[in-house]
């Protein structure tokens, strides 16, 4: 069956947008690129292949093998040096590190590919603090200790617009043409999220934080959890279709799901967990050209000069196994690469540092038996096009504002683009723009196989249409588009999920096997998984010298 080019971008823009980029007369040239790489196809293999069977003599041995060389991967082998244990390996299925926080680079720009920037963290967050010290990027502290940063990695302005009315605005929240009730309500919601950041529970912990193993478990508060943020906002008599735009907004762009798709705590946890308390503006972000492609490479370093980080080698079969003569246990681990590469490793400990849906295909007593937890976990399709351009979009009018870092379509189903170029202070010529479009189906099934219908070109054409709507123009200027479909790209926060048990199930370790990524906070943030790779390092450490 073939389809046309309107059904297409209905399909992933909306009948609306679509009847209006078929009406237009502009060129319909869609300009070279490629699928930048395929993590589903190697992915792929691993969930349907069996496990290859390994002569005894090509195995290796390794104290600790660390499957997946995303942040929690990084981390983890990261904290295992700090520690002075150098008897590891890191596995990643992908041609380079990073997972969804990995980036690229042309003669233009670095550019990401994912995640692109992290929140200024707080004082309380003492182990990322102490990689960005490390990575000389705190400057000092500030008022009640905060902590300041060098000014090249904040955000610059104009930090953010959004594109509505067929002319571009400050900020993410319309304002012109608000109502007396829209600005009462947004008030409101502002003081609302001020008193969740303020809170302190009996223990001094914070309503909401990052890391959130740090935030307050009161039942008042993870009860937010059992009913979506949209239902919440209803309660709480948010009718401004403003404010609820927002809000809405903020799950698409963090959890690649729609509001009502989104637990409550998950939403107000997106507020209150940055910003220090009222009257204070949230946190700053501090983001590169390359955006956290910038800290992979800077934590790989060290693993790439010792070969400790095996690319393009991907586990198959994690097996926990036990000498039955000596009583000593550890876990195998079975990886294949480009057919017919494959190797073995006989491990005393395993850092999984891939998400739990590789985990139920890979970790070979849940490939058996799967726990129920595993059911829990859903996750967020998403496609991402970097897109070249000879010279930035022409004004629609007189008096537009230039480019600002983060550009949002506020009638799009997309999130718009951020511009790579942006941080380095080329305001004008050549740039690198970073398109966003999640796919926010009720089914995250459904969401996949719409991702992986569309090809290169379909998806380019998508995102060249919907920029079509505030840049004419866009289409003359761009010289390449470049694509990546993410299958499975970060974690949707359920109702139900947070506090549900899921979390706390996955994040037990099983027979040698300790759990690391961000899906296992619920929310999926650099900060996360930064957090969970240095948890799990120090739960293998502890078993290996806790050993006979």
């Amino acid at each position: 069956m073939t389809i046309t080019r309107r059904d297409l971008l209905a399909a992933f823009l909306g009948a609306p947008l679509a009847l209006a980029a078929c009406k237009s007369r502009a060129n319909k040239r869609i300009p070279d690129g490629e699928m930048a790489f395929k993590p589903d196809e190697l992915g792929h293999r691993v969930r349907d292949e069996k496990p290859p069977s390994i002569p005894e003599d090509k195995w290796e041995r390794a104290g600790i093998v660390i499957v997946g060389a995303g942040i929690a991967g990084l981390s983890a082998a990261r904290r295992l040096l700090a520690s002075g244990y150098e008897d590891f390996v890191v596995l990643e299925l992908e041609s380079a590190a990073g997972g969804t926080a990995r980036s690229g680079a042309n003669g233009t720009s670095a550019y990401p590919w994912g995640a692109h920037y992290i929140t200024a963290p707080m004082k309380e967050n003492a182990d990322l603090l102490g990689l960005l010290r490390e990575l000389d990027l705190v400057e000092g502290g500030g008022a009640a200790g905060e902590p300041t940063f060098r000014e090249e990695v904040l955000c610059r302005e104009p930090q953010e617009r959004i594109f509505a009315g067929g002319t571009w605005h400050d900020g993410l929240y319309l304002h012109e043409g608000e109502s007396d009730d829209d600005k009462r309500q947004f008030a409101r919601f502002k003081e609302t999220i001020e008193r969740y950041a303020a809170l302190r529970d009996a223990r001094g912990r914070r309503a909401f934080c990052v890391p959130t193993s740090q935030g307050s478990d009161d039942a008042d508060l993870t009860a937010l959890d059992k009913t979506s943020i949209a239902e919440w906002l209803a309660r709480e008599k948010f009718t401004s279709e403003r404010l609820r735009w927002l809000v809405d907004y903020a799950c698409r762009d963090d959890f690649g799901a729609h509001a009502a798709q989104t637990s409550a705590w998950a939403g107000l946890h997106y507020y209150a967990s940055r910003l220090l308390g009222p009257g204070r503006e949230p946190q700053a972000v501090l983001t590169w050209p390359a955006g956290n492609g910038w800290l992979v490479a800077r934590l790989q370093e060290k693993l790439r000069a010792n070969r400790r980080l095996r690319l393009g080698l991907a586990a198959i079969d994690v097996m926990p196994v036990a000498n039955v003569e000596t009583g000593a246990t550890g876990v195998d681990v079975t990886a294949i690469g480009p057919a017919p590469l494959a190797a073995g490793f006989h491990a005393k400990r395993v850092i999984f540092a891939a998400p739990q849906f590789v985990a139920r295909a890979v970790v070979r007593p849940y490939r058996d038996a799967p726990p129920p937890h595993l059911a829990a976990f859903q996750y967020g399709a998403w496609m991402v096009a970097n897109i070249t351009l000879s010279a930035r979009p022409k004004a629609r009018q007189r008096g537009e504002h230039m480019m600002a870092w983060d550009n949002v379509l506020r009638d799009s189903p997309s999130l718009g683009y951020v511009v790579a170029t942006h941080q380095t202070g080329r305001d004008h010529g050549p740039t690198v723009i970073t398109y966003y479009h999640p796919l926010c189906d009720e089914d995250p099934g459904a969401a996949r196989r719409r991702l992986y219908a569309a090809g290169r070109d379909e998806w380019a054409d998508v995102a060249l249409a919907d920029l079509e709507t505030a840049h004419p123009d866009i289409r003359e200027l761009a010289t390449r588009v470049d694509v990546v479909r993410w299958g499975h790209a970060m974690v949707r926060p359920s109702p139900g999920f947070v506090f549900g048990g899921a979390r706390a199930a996955a994040a037990r370790p099983l027979r040698g096997i300790h759990f690391a990524n961000t899906d296992l906070s619920g929310v999926a943030l650099f900060e996360e998984a930064f957090h969970h790779g240095i948890r799990a390092a120090d739960e293998a450490l502890a078993a290996i010298r806790q050993a006979p």
